[in-house]
């Protein structure tokens, strides 16, 4: 029940976050429950690093005059009138900002005036097994020596790339802010891997419960799992996509050389896809096996009942001989053992060595051995 009421809540809450019918192209309409934006700064250059956290962009403009690359980033899309001096400072689109406050966009890429548009989703793993997997959008904006990122709340896959900023590790100081996109991409993508290597263990283990026990909660877990896997799908085909797009798609934004890893990343969620396919066979199979377990142990129940009822079906027509109440005076052949003194003791002997008879035969055929237990491994 608490995890249908997770998807109901979810549900929901993409409907309230949606702008009216007929609403003018570029409306920007957060939603109530949002958390209010949190701004952080990233400068660098080779020479060095600048990072703060800022109530507002009044001082972007002179920290973008002295640094090479600067990576904006917003937690939080609860306010509007950020939204819109994020566009204004940085010369966004309206339909690319009204996608940005609404979350539940598929990935893509597009390209606007002077930027690119990168939507992506970012895995968010629920410690709780009963809450289903929950994808966060990530919003990023390339343009010439600034990426803008915007994300619904607080928490990400990015720490990677903020901790080779600082550390200056790797290429990430030295080059153009196309290579920062990347890295973040890349990020949100690899995201992903330690989610499906968890999944994969579960599914072992739901295999190895489905083949010794086979109870009821299961089933429940495997629909899960499945949901899971859906969420993760949903992600990457898109996505996959839109990496085709950057890779092969002439922009002045993207140098060459990123392209190349650019191609890594398209790579990985290749990867990821074939996981996902594999996982929903084995959860498929999985769940095939659970019925197959079930039929199998009721089939060995009737079987049980079916031979119980063959060994009384004798001893039941003997019974319902000696039960018609002949009468041995009229004539001597009306049953004549009725008046034999050891014919009450006969008649039962006579029952049990047929009941003895049939459980012999049974067994002799194997009739009576199961054949639902499975060695546990």
């Amino acid at each position: 029940m608490h995890y249908r009421h997770v998807l109901r809540r979810a549900r929901l809450a993409k409907i309230h976050r949606r702008t009216p019918p007929g609403s003018t192209p570029g409306t920007l309409v957060p939603d109530p429950a949002a958390a209010a934006p949190v701004i952080h700064i990233i400068a660098y250059g080779p020479e060095g690093l600048h990072e703060e956290t800022v109530p507002n962009l009044g001082a972007l403009e002179a920290i973008r005059s002295k640094w090479p690359v600067v990576w904006v980033n917003v937690d939080g899309l609860g306010d509007a009138r950020v939204l819109e001096e994020c566009g204004r400072q940085f010369g966004l689109h309206r339909l690319a900002l009204e996608d940005v406050i609404n979350t539940y966009q598929r990935p893509k890429v597009e390209a606007y005036p002077g930027c690119l548009f990168i939507v992506t989703r970012m895995a968010r793993e629920q410690p709780d097994p009963a809450v289903p997997l929950d994808t966060e959008q990530l919003s990023i904006f390339l343009g010439a020596g600034f990426v803008l990122t915007f994300q619904d709340k607080p928490g990400d896959s990015l720490e990677p790339v903020r901790q080779r900023i600082r550390q200056d590790s790797g290429r990430i100081r030295r080059v153009r802010a196309d290579y920062l996109a990347y890295a973040l991409v890349d990020a949100s993508i690899d995201g992903y891997f330690p989610l499906l290597e968890h999944v994969g263990e579960r599914l072992e283990e739901l295999e190895d419960a489905v083949m010794v026990t086979s109870d009821a909660a299961c089933v429940q877990r495997l629909h899960q799992l499945k949901r899971d896997l859906i969420g993760v799908r949903r992600a990457m085909w898109p996505l996959r996509d839109a990496m085709n797009i950057l890779i092969r798609e002439p922009s002045p934004l993207i140098e060459d050389d990123t392209k190349i890893f650019l191609r890594d990343c398209y790579d990985h969620t290749i990867q990821i896809i074939d996981l996902v396919e594999m996982y929903r066979e084995l959860a498929a199979d999985l769940m095939q096996m659970y019925l197959s377990q079930v039929n199998n142990r009721m089939n060995e129940v009737m079987k049980f009942l079916a031979l119980i009822s063959t060994i009384f079906i004798p001893l039941n027509f003997i019974a319902s001989i000696y039960g018609m109440n002949f009468d041995p005076d009229t004539s001597p052949y009306n049953m004549p053992e009725l008046r034999w003194r050891f014919g009450y003791v006969g008649a039962l002997i006579v029952m049990s060595v047929v009941g003895a008879l049939l459980f012999l035969y049974f067994a002799r055929k194997g009739w009576l051995r199961s054949t639902t237990k499975i060695p546990r491994r």
